[in-house]
Formats: structure tokens, C-alpha cells, sequence
């Protein structure tokens, strides 16, 4: 996580700077600021932040990587990396949902946007407990 959160504070840092240029830069040719590619740059700037300052946050409360490690072998980072779905039809469920709700925001039709909404929240709820089974034990039973 060590190379990650670096990587987004530099692009992050480069884009507070690109900011900066271009508000003034759009200041000095033409009298006033160009608002859209300000705030543009400003949000990119925010979100690179933002993943960056996640990163940095969890990988003060990790073990090093073999990744971060100047002294790992390949074979460091053999073994299992996780669980991954074989094909799930959730995330077009979740398109489609969003597509809908994005209608209904784009005509502003409140109901669309409401069963949009809803329509998006039960899809993700589908997609993050696709593999519960609900037969998990506690120590008690």
C-alpha cells in the first residue's frame, strides 16, 4: 500500500498545481476564471486525495507487502490473493438501476428517481450478499 498512496498524493499534488495554472492562466487571457475546467481539475485534485489518504490510512495498520519490500523474493507473493466471482449478473443489475434513476434525475421525474433509487440500493444489497448462505455458527450454538 506503500507505492499506492504515494502514487495518488504525487498525481494529486500535480493536479492541485494544474489548478492553480489554469485558473489563472484562463484569468490572465481572457479577464475572468473558466469555472468548469477549475472546478474540474479541483474535483480530480479532491478524489486522488481522497483514494490517496485512504491508502496511506490503511497501510499504516498493515504488515509490508512483498511489493513494498526492497528484499522480497517472487515467491513472497505466491498463495491464494482472495476470492473472486466467477460471473455474477448483479453488477448489470446495478447499470440498470442506475440507468433508471439517472432517467428519472435527467426528465425529473421524482417517482423514477425514487424507484431508481430503491432499485439500486436492493441490487447492490443482491450483489454484496450473493455468496451468503446464512449458515455460519457462533461459538454459543
Amino acid at each position: 500500500m506503500k507505492t499506492e498512496w504515494r502514487i495518488f498524493l504525487i498525481i494529486a499534488g500535480f493536479l492541485l498545481f494544474a489548478t492553480a495554472l489554469y485558473g489563472g492562466w484562463t484569468y490572465g487571457d481572457g479577464g475572468q476564471v473558466e469555472w468548469v475546467g477549475t472546478v474540474a481539475l479541483l474535483l480530480s485534485f479532491l478524489l486522488c486525495l481522497m483514494c490517496g489518504g485512504f491508502f496511506w490510512f490503511v497501510a499504516r495498520r498493515i504488515d509490508l507487502r512483498p511489493e513494498d519490500r526492497p528484499d522480497a523474493e517472487i515467491a513472497d507473493g505466491a498463495g491464494e490473493v482472495g476470492f473472486f466471482s466467477p460471473g455474477s449478473y448483479w453488477p448489470f443489475g446495478i447499470a440498470l438501476a442506475s440507468t433508471i434513476a439517472g432517467l428519472g434525475l435527467v426528465f425529473w421525474q421524482l417517482w423514477l428517481l425514487g424507484v431508481g433509487l430503491v432499485a439500486v440500493i436492493l441490487t447492490t444489497c443482491g450483489l454484496l450478499f450473493e455468496y451468503y448462505s446464512g449458515t455460519r455458527r457462533t461459538a454459543e450454538h
